[in-house]
């Protein structure tokens, strides 16, 4: 055992020493998918909030939170949903539009309620696909920097 804690440091592999370029390489590599994808997650962020901004949609006054705010958001956006379902549910009498009569005259209030609140809930999971990306961009630009460091040593 202490024969191996004994080696000289001379004994290191060429690679650990000088570095290997195709590791470099491929940094640089994942750094530009990274910025690539932070700015896709950016840009997709942005299309969401400036169409739902352009909705004028705002959060009903009897919501539990967020009330009187612009939807323009993920979290606007989905205390609106919160309050729709509501809404719906008291339109129904407590019953879903599948769980209504087909002859129902609410079923078709209901029917718009739910579909507003799956617009609005494609415009949550867009916010959430959007963060994803730019969390994802910025991992990859610092692994891409971490596996520049390694193929490209700074020598003394």
């Amino acid at each position: 055992m202490a024969d191996i804690l004994d080696r000289p440091a001379a004994s290191t592999s060429r690679a650990a020493t000088t570095g290997d370029r195709r590791v470099g390489v491929i940094g640089t590599l994942v750094v530009v998918a990274g910025v690539l994808l932070a700015l896709s997650g950016a840009g997709t962020w942005a299309v969401v909030q400036t169409n739902l901004a352009g909705e004028g949609i705002t959060v009903a006054e009897d919501a539990s939170w967020l009330a009187g705010e612009k939807v323009d958001g993920p979290l606007t956006a989905y205390a609106e949903t919160d309050i729709i379902a509501q809404h719906t549910l008291k339109i129904g009498g407590g019953k879903t539009y599948a769980e209504l009569d087909r002859a129902d005259p609410v079923r078709a209030t209901v029917m718009n309620g739910s579909f507003l609140r799956a617009s609005l809930f494609t415009s949550v999971v867009s916010f959430g696909i959007a963060a994803m990306a730019m969390g994802l961009g910025v991992v990859f630009v610092l692994m891409g920097f971490a596996l520049r460091a390694i193929g490209y040593p700074r020598t003394a």
